[in-house]
């Protein structure tokens, strides 16, 4: 495939010391930074050389084709799985570092995935409670039934918020789709992550349920100033939902822009 060319300049944000901003004005804080990366699978390689930075609060939707290595890229971002080459710096933490501090480091991170992995046979309640594991692990929290008073309260509060505090004694196994992504949105919140990730949070839902969790994720983001990576393969939500939209395909990244600099048509070129 060849390079991308868009219509207009690719509007790249600029490094924090290139701002031209005035003298002692504040700089924004870089909460995720991409140098070199690279991943392999044996002998096949996903993606290389791979760098971006992402400012605090930043929207930010990762787009490409099925099989481009979006869902990798975003795990080798978290740490979930290593790259082969380059480095990640997470909440200015380098995220190869493992151990102890590693944990930590992902306590300060919130996941929504594209199958919602709730444990069906446990209540709503519990199955939120379950994102607070890695700031408090231990069995009191694999259970609403174990579980300390303030971890309820907050479980409770995150299903307030994603509207279905109702719904907390349900067993997972009795909901919808949707009600089933609201509560994988719950989970991811309760600790009150700095970081946001999600890997195409509406690949399971009708587009109704879709646009429904979309602006009920990022109004969620938004009001925490949280920063947020999403993959998605709907063109629409790139540009609607994005302050900024990344964009893989050949095996390296051929787009970084902002989102208002952007069209539909524009990006078709990635799926080509």
């Amino acid at each position: 495939m060849s390079d991308l060319v868009l219509d207009r300049p690719v509007a790249r944000p600029a490094r924090p010391e290139t701002t031209g901003a005035p003298l002692g004005a504040p700089v924004p804080r870089v909460d995720i930074a991409a140098r070199g990366l690279g991943k392999c699978f044996g002998q096949t390689r996903i993606f290389s050389d791979v760098s971006f930075r992402l400012a605090r609060s930043e929207a930010v939707a990762l787009v490409g084709a099925n099989g481009v290595g979006k869902s990798t890229l975003l795990r080798c971002i978290m740490g979930v799985i290593p790259a082969t080459e380059g480095a990640v710096t997470l909440l200015g933490e380098d995220i190869a570092q493992g151990g102890a501090a590693a944990r930590v480091l992902r306590s300060r991170v919130g996941f929504v995935a594209q199958k919602h992995n709730l444990v069906p046979c446990l209540s709503v309640l519990s199955n939120v409670i379950h994102g607070l594991l890695g700031q408090r692990a231990g069995m009191r929290h694999w259970s609403q039934a174990l579980a300390p008073d303030a971890s309820r309260r907050a479980a409770l509060e995150a299903l307030e918020r994603v509207g279905l505090a109702h719904l907390a004694q349900r067993r997972a196994d009795r909901l919808s789709g949707g009600q089933s992504q609201r509560v994988a949105i719950a989970r991811a919140i309760v600790s009150q992550p700095e970081v946001l990730f999600a890997d195409e949070p509406c690949a399971s839902l009708d587009p109704q349920a879709g646009e429904d969790v979309m602006e009920l994720f990022m109004d969620l983001a938004r009001e925490r100033h949280v920063t947020v990576v999403f993959t998605s393969h709907n063109v629409d939500h790139a540009l609607r939902y994005g302050d900024r939209v990344l964009g893989l395909a050949g095996g390296s990244m051929r787009l970084d822009a902002t989102a208002a600099s952007l069209t539909a048509e524009d990006l078709r070129g990635l799926y080509d």
